[in-house]
């Protein structure tokens, strides 16, 4: 089938390249021309396991292309994914300028073929519709002479940044909204290899199910997730300073609770937050969707208000330990907001870095992805060292804010004897009390 993905961000990119792996002949548009010349040359502008072998060869094998020609991509398309960024405004509106700029430009160069659009985008409810409007909006007034003959299906992705291209191939669900027949038979063509596990690690697993409904509650259902999801790690960072306070050990509560079948053990790892794209900003959209129609999300408030809080929770241990945190140094073991990613958007190490330097203090950090790319030098008011034997000299306490694998084998005995003081706080309860203790370090873990 012949696709055409208009965007190359995480999601787009991720979908592109798995597309053409399945044997569709793929054509990605984006208007950042050194990004496309990087693409075209098979390299990955993001971090993603298992994403540059993928394009280089899919682009072997002639499936993958790349162009900023979008009239190109439209006229190549039998479906056509949208798959622009829809950043949050700071009243929690979602900016749906770039949406609108490619939807108009679909309807300048679109023809009377019959085309699926597909919004992968996360968008508001009801931007289907609005989708479709501004697309024949724009056919009917820039002169193009074709009828319209497309119609517009939600396909919601639920990609995990550092997971992407496995949960490409081995999804939970499927999630189809429209109100054609004909669109919704397409998709689910498109998609037969992956429902049927053919690229999966064990391809003797039931089909992957296929969720088909209408347009609104598509849209619905990736807010909702999110949200539930975001307001789960909220919830058992609530219970961590609970925790604290009565002299309970979060990570046993988090065990007990989560081998409820009602309940499940996933997101239930107390820390210091949630972050990256995608959480802060459903949310946000959800509860202004809300207000919109009259409703006070208050759960939700809540769950955002809770998370803000919980950045400063290091802050806290370290004013406990350290006192005046004025002239004191200290280190940030990772940067971005979760591991196997270069994606710094809403990290809580920005929180931190902006309180810390609040207070006087110096910050370094180290980050496998960060300190060994052109990334380190775009930070202010923070050293990026190159390792983490650098990172912890002269340091008065570390704080463990990303738990990349690596950090568990890091030499903390060594680390130790480079600081003016061993103190480190887990952020993320990802290292083991009694390994640090035995290498010198004062450990303060979260909730425990």
């Amino acid at each position: 089938m012949n696709v055409c993905v208009i965007g190359t961000g995480y999601v787009g990119l991720v979908t592109g390249a798995c597309l053409a792996r399945l044997g569709h002949r793929v054509l990605c548009i984006d208007n950042n021309e050194a990004k496309v010349a990087l693409l075209q040359q098979g390299q990955s502008p993001i971090h993603e396991p298992g994403l540059p072998e993928i394009l280089q060869e899919a682009i072997a094998a002639g499936t993958l292309l790349f162009s900023t020609d979008l009239a190109a991509g439209v006229h190549h398309g039998e479906v056509i994914f949208v798959a622009v960024g829809t950043p949050s405004l700071p009243d929690g509106q979602t900016d749906m300028r770039y949406l609108h700029a490619v939807a108009t430009g679909i309807g300048h160069h679109i023809d009377d073929r019959y085309r699926v659009i597909v919004n992968k985008s996360t968008v508001p409810i009801g931007s289907g519709d609005w989708l479709r409007t501004v697309a024949i909006d724009a056919l009917k007034t820039s002169g193009n002479p074709h009828v319209p003959n497309f119609e517009v299906v939600s396909n919601p992705e639920f990609l995990r940044e550092g997971s992407a291209v496995y949960d490409t191939f081995h999804p939970d669900r499927i999630v189809l909204g429209g109100n054609s027949e004909r669109a919704l038979a397409i998709m689910q063509d498109l998609y037969r290899d992956i429902v049927h596990r053919k690229y999966a690690e064990d391809p003797t697993l039931p089909p992957v199910p296929v969720v088909v409904t209408d347009l609104n509650s598509a849209e619905t259902i990736k807010y909702a997730a999110n949200a539930f999801l975001a307001t789960k790690i909220s919830f058992i960072n609530e219970i961590a300073n609970i925790c604290e306070r009565v002299g309970a050990d979060v990570r046993e509560v988090a065990h007990g609770i989560g081998l409820d079948s009602r309940i499940g053990s996933k997101f239930l790892r107390a820390g210091i937050g949630w972050g990256g794209s995608c959480f802060g900003k459903d949310v946000s959209a959800l509860i202004r969707t809300a207000t919109d129609y009259g409703y006070r999300a208050e759960l939700l408030e809540s769950c955002v208000r809770v998370n803000h809080n919980q950045r400063l929770v290091a802050i806290e241990k370290l004013q406990q330990v350290l006192k005046i945190l004025k002239g004191k140094t200290i280190g940030l073991l990772g940067l971005t907001f979760k591991p196997d990613t270069d994606d710094m958007r809403d990290a809580p190490a920005l929180t931190l870095i902006e309180r810390l330097v609040e207070l006087g203090a110096k910050v370094k950090a180290y980050d496998p992805i960060v300190s060994q790319s052109g990334m380190r030098d775009g930070f202010t008011n923070v050293v990026v060292e190159t390792d983490a034997e650098r990172l912890a000299d002269g340091c008065d306490a570390l704080v463990l804010v990303t738990e990349w694998a690596q950090f568990q084998t890091l030499d903390y005995p060594q680390m130790a004897t480079l600081m003016n003081q061993p103190i480190l706080i887990d952020g993320r309860n990802f290292l083991q009390r009694q390994i640090l203790e035995n290498a010198g370090f004062k450990y303060m873990g979260v909730g425990c």
